[in-house]
């Protein structure tokens, strides 16, 4: 349970916070994932009055707080229609009102929309250790070690080229549901593809980052050879996984 709550005015005020050891402190941004439940005593240090809620596009760069709410990113002008797409498929409108960008990606599971589409697009998280340092990390990197990693530091936004085609595809149970598989595609000026696969397992996985598009399908069908759980065996999500991919290069190509 929650036994203590600080609004710290100043990026230091908070990392000082975030850094002790007694009470375990969690960052808060907009409360959606301290709403799940944490087991045991903890404090939480709201970030709310750091700044850290505006997105900008910065020469070819998004940078996206990690306050910024997910109806923020969805309101702002010049980004992919599939972002949108993901965006609107990860949750309801009430709760885009309130669920950060650093909310989901440190929160979400393998079957995030969002995370999935974030992960194709090759996002950074700009990072403030908590010994006042600055550091950088690629999602993809990120993803695997985050329960390790996450107390170490404090995402401040993240970034991404303003560049990028994206497609993204899903397979569910019903619209609203989140997806049993989605793919998502990114594409640079330069030829460069990449392709993330959801729906499954802690963590989007990448299933391909590669100079050009040949093989994707393949690509989709081997990245999903042991995915199978309660929702679908495994030999459907390679199936479906190869087909999505191959559907969202197609709209690319179009």
């Amino acid at each position: 349970m929650i036994i203590e709550y600080q609004r710290p005015d100043t990026i230091s005020q908070a990392l000082a916070l975030l850094a002790r050891d007694k009470p375990v402190s969690y960052p808060l941004g907009g409360g959606t994932v301290l709403n799940q439940g944490l087991e045991g005593d903890y404090a939480v240090v709201d970030l709310q009055s750091l700044g850290l809620g505006t997105i900008a596009k910065v020469g070819n760069q998004i940078q996206a707080g990690a306050t910024a709410t997910l109806q923020q990113l969805l309101d702002f002008l010049g980004l992919p229609d599939d972002l949108h797409t993901a965006i609107k498929q990860e949750t309801n409108y009430n709760l885009r009102q309130i669920a950060t960008i650093a909310g989901i990606i440190v929160s979400s599971s393998g079957r995030s929309p969002l995370a999935t589409v974030l992960l194709a697009m090759d996002v950074q998280l700009k990072r403030l250790n908590f010994d006042g340092s600055e550091s950088q990390v690629k999602l993809g990197d990120w993803f695997p070690i985050r329960e390790v990693n996450q107390p170490n530091a404090l995402i401040t936004r993240i970034v991404f080229s303003s560049q990028i085609k994206l497609t993204f595809e899903m397979i569910a149970r019903s619209p609203a549901d989140q997806p049993i598989v989605c793919a998502a595609v990114a594409l640079w000026a330069s030829g460069r593809t990449r392709l993330a696969l959801g729906g499954w397992g802690a963590a989007p996985i990448l299933g391909m980052d590669g100079p050009e598009a040949g093989g994707i399908k393949e690509a989709g069908i081997n990245a999903y050879n042991n995915a199978g759980d309660e929702w679908a065996s495994a030999e459907y999500r390679q199936e479906m996984a190869g087909l999505l991919a191959q559907r969202c290069l197609q709209r690319l190509k179009e």
